[in-house]
């Protein structure tokens, strides 16, 4: 074994010590613990991690080849973020202990376990029967690393474990139902667990709290700079406010074409066109409960593919799947409308993505006959279960375990975009580039609100859109400009504030990444220009995009001009 192939299985052994992490990974470690919340641990980890790093270095210095120095620039990112995301202080104090993540802790694994593992009832039962004996502990070990949390963060956690009991009853049915042989023993430690919950929930609820989340200049800008984007704060907001200018632009002259096409007042504004479609275009449930709306999106998944298959336009591997359910109620406080659990990269077999979609009466807005396409175009394929599962067949393992806001959104909010070029809703293209362009908005608006919540700078929400509140609620003025720019409902707009305020770096991440692949698109065009047709120019691009594993656009901008395709 090689310096690099020992370097990368010490990487992979240390991300994988921690039990929600080697799950992810699609490895069986830890499978009957769940992680160490303490302080201490956290700092070991980032200790642990310098140490990676400073292997890293040496074996740099040592190597000419260029696979390897791409794996070992992304492991470097990968290292780095981790170590700061231990190091980084707010309140005078390092970030981690100020937010409270006891339900999404205790979920993530045990809910990877529930649904996403290929092994028998019996065995993924044993191990959530252990990880839920240890639910006492960790809760105690939770409230010992808190200090003074952030507001919001203490609220989200507070209804992420408010509704853990929904999993928990979910795993006992599917225990009762396998005639699972430790039944008495599971049952007794859900209870156990379910009384330490309460306990946590009134602990939690009377710690002191504050409402200032705002890094300084140079944490936040180093967790940019860890996401590979090499962009300053000036450039990324001008990035915004230029895109939803256009993008408002593009709207208003699609509202004159609708409101010549359906007859409207000509008074009609983009806000009530866009009323008057969701109206129209409803999803037709004629009495049958909100989960019904499912079957529209499997239906639609099965056209978009047909669609794709018929015009050969992406190289799609027959070993893959892709499930499509409605968001738990635990998980809806973090997925406002739908979100992808993705084929986890170091497992073998089919590569599978369950899709999570959220299901409620004031939401139905979010899921008509014009969006669900976007939808899923978005989250399944050509989207991010193509480019996610497809990565997870890369031969380079870091290609495979590195996931990269840019890269991934970049590539979905592309294709919402090229599947309406290319005339996958006919005769309502239109109709569906309206109410894409009015959702797309909110890609604009996260780089601005992403920026503003890192730094606590209001000029960063000057994006050109007019707000009436003057206070200094972060997440009220955050939520105004959010609602303004994309008219969502109030329970969207406050879904999508709680992850843009704890996933620091990755809501900007959207745009940012839109804009450097179409970057990349227009170079490798104008490179293939001795193809005979534009379509044979995109199936080339798509293939070498997918080709080349996970990684920031800026780094495959560096393997994109070594295979001399741009």
């Amino acid at each position: 074994m090689d310096t690099f192939e020992q370097f990368e299985n010490a990487l992979i052994d240390f991300l994988a010590d921690d039990p929600n992490q080697a799950l992810g990974l699609g490895l069986a470690y830890k499978l009957n613990e769940l992680p160490d919340p303490s302080r201490q641990y956290g700092i070991a980890r980032a200790k642990k991690a310098n140490e990676l790093l400073n292997k890293l270095k040496e074996i740099k210095t040592k190597t000419n080849d260029f696979e390897q120095c791409i794996d070992l620039e992304l492991a470097e990112l990968t290292l780095r973020s981790c170590i700061h995301s231990y190091e980084r202080q707010i309140n005078g104090d390092v970030e981690f202990v100020q937010k409270p993540t006891a339900g999404a802790d205790i979920c993530d694994g045990i809910f990877t376990l529930f649904v996403d593992d290929p092994r028998t009832p019996a065995e993924r039962l044993d191990n959530i029967n252990a990880r839920l004996s240890h639910v006492p502990e960790f809760l105690d070990a939770m409230v010992q690393r808190l200090t003074k949390p952030v507001t919001r963060w203490r609220q989200v956690d507070l209804e992420m474990v408010e509704s853990l009991p929904t999993l928990l009853s979910a795993i006992e049915a599917w225990a009762v139902e396998n005639e699972y042989a430790g039944l008495s023993q599971l049952q007794q430690n859900i209870q156990t667990a379910a009384e330490a919950l309460v306990g946590y929930k009134n602990k939690l609820a009377a710690l002191e709290t504050t409402d200032q989340l705002a890094l300084s200049m140079n944490d936040a800008a180093q967790v940019v700079k860890n996401r590979g984007i090499n962009l300053s704060f000036e450039e990324l907001h001008k990035i915004a406010a230029n895109f939803l200018s256009d993008t408002r632009q593009q709207i208003a002259s699609l509202t004159e074409i609708l409101k010549r096409k359906y007859k409207l007042p000509d008074d009609t504004t983009a806000e009530k066109l866009h009323a008057y479609l969701n109206e129209r275009f409803q999803v037709k449930l004629q009495g049958q409960p909100v989960s019904k709306i499912i079957d529209f999106y499997r239906d639609e998944n099965s056209k978009i593919i047909k669609f794709i298959n018929e015009r050969n336009l992406f190289p799609v591997f027959s070993d893959q799947r892709m499930l499509i359910e409605q968001t738990p109620k635990f998980l809806e406080p973090v997925i406002p409308a739908g979100a992808m659990r993705s084929p986890l990269p170091l497992r073998e077999g089919t590569r599978t993505s369950l899709i999570h979609l959220t299901l409620r009466d004031d939401l139905l807005d979010e899921h008509t006959l014009l969006g669900i396409p976007v939808m899923m175009i978005h989250e399944g394929i050509p989207g991010h279960h193509l480019q996610l599962a497809t990565s997870t067949i890369h031969p380079r393992k870091m290609r495979r375990i590195m996931f990269t806001g840019d890269q991934a959104e970049g590539w979905t909010t592309m294709l919402e975009d090229y599947m309406l070029d290319v005339g996958y809703m006919g005769e309502l293209t239109d109709e569906a580039r309206f109410i894409a362009k009015h959702d797309i908005c909110r890609i604009g608006a996260r780089v601005a609100i992403d920026l503003f919540f890192m730094t606590g700078d209001k000029k960063y929400l000057d994006v050109g859109i007019p707000l009436n509140y003057q206070g200094d609620d972060a997440f009220i003025l955050a939520g105004e400009l959010l609602q303004k720019v994309t008219g969502f409902t109030s329970g969207r707009v406050q879904g999508e504030l709680n992850w843009y305020s704890m996933e620091r770096g990755y809501p900007l991440s959207y745009l940012t990444g839109n804009k450097l692949v179409w970057a990349l698109k227009k170079a490798f065009t104008k490179k293939h220009q001795h193809l005979d047709l534009s379509l044979q120019i995109d199936q080339a691009f798509h293939q070498a995009f997918l080709s080349v594993g996970n990684m920031p656009v800026s780094v495959m901008e560096k393997v994109f001009k070594h295979q001399e395709w741009i």
